[in-house]
């Protein structure tokens, strides 16, 4: 794993302050017997400060992280933007943020629409890692090697960080992509947002060069692989709380699969949002997103340190 663009001068300005704390110590600097507005422990305290500002401060920069996937050895892509109130002793959680077709792993770090700044904000207000990972390309749809790599991504995160809960969310193919990593790996996700996507893979009839690239064949030659990722047909997986949008105009990802899920979800007594907008489109405002962010969050179980 390589990470690009590290925070070379954060890092460094904590090491040396840590460095001449260690050489006053050493020289007994720091022992003076005084009153306690001396300069030489108010010399301490404001190295003290200073040294927890930068550790504080590490977590501004999004972070572009490579790795070799293990399905494959193909280099694969991913960036981390850790809170600015990052503690690498305290547990964090984690947001996995899915682009939509077409995009890739820059879309939920960098773009302004509503969608993506809801689940950036909803994050940093919580102290939450934001990771945004290719899944394999721009029109991934959450295939078997997409699955793979945010699995490999979870345990490599929970390896470098302590890690609480992990949460999934995108939007569009992200929404789908989301609603089916769930239902994939429900032992991995504590909470589902999915914005405007589909959850049934059998019945959606866009994108289908895409979506049967990353799936390995047609619905035709691959038909258990449209099912098996299809959440719709596994609503008993879901017992992690889902929120999701759908918009009634929607004709890019139509809206119909999605309720259908909730409503089994909500036959099953399931802890589910679903805001719909009737006369929405293929979009999520800010607001709604926050909603749906805050929701999911708020009803999750609670990390078992």
């Amino acid at each position: 794993m390589t990470m690009l663009f590290p925070r070379l001068s954060d890092a460094r300005l904590v090491w040396h302050l840590l460095a001449l704390l260690r050489l006053r110590s050493a020289a007994g600097l720091g022992a003076e017997k005084g009153p306690a507005g001396s300069s030489s422990h108010l010399c301490l305290a404001m190295l003290l400060t200073v040294a927890w500002l930068a550790s504080s401060a590490l977590g501004a920069e999004p972070q572009e992280i490579v790795f070799k996937a293990r399905l494959d050895g193909t280099e694969q892509r991913y960036i981390e933007l850790l809170p600015t109130s990052f503690e690498a002793m305290h547990a964090h959680d984690v947001v996995i943020a899915l682009h939509g077709h077409g995009s890739d792993r820059r879309q939920f770090i960098t773009d302004v629409r509503g969608e993506c700044k809801g689940v950036r904000d909803v994050a940093a207000r919580q102290g939450m890692i934001v990771v945004s990972p290719d899944y394999r390309a721009t029109t991934s749809w959450m295939g078997p090697k997409a699955e793979a790599d945010v699995v490999q991504i979870i345990e490599e995160l929970k390896q470098r960080y302590k890690i609480g809960r992990v949460f999934v969310a995108g939007a569009s193919m992200g929404g789908t992509a989301a609603l089916t990593f769930g239902a994939l790996h429900p032992d991995l996700v504590a909470g589902v947002c999915s914005l405007n996507g589909t959850a049934n893979l059998v019945e959606y009839d866009r994108f289908q060069d895409a979506i049967s690239d990353s799936f390995g064949g047609s619905k035709i030659d691959a038909p258990e692989e449209y099912a098996k990722r299809s959440a719709e047909l596994w609503p008993e997986r879901f017992t992690m709380p889902v929120a999701v949008t759908t918009g009634g105009k929607d004709t890019v990802v139509p809206a119909a699969s999605v309720l259908r899920l909730v409503e089994k979800l909500k036959q099953a007594d399931r802890k589910v949002l679903s805001i719909h907008r009737p006369a929405g489109g293929h979009s999520t405002t800010y607001e709604d997103t926050c909603q749906a962010m805050e929701f999911m969050l708020r009803e999750a179980k609670p990390f078992n340190h």
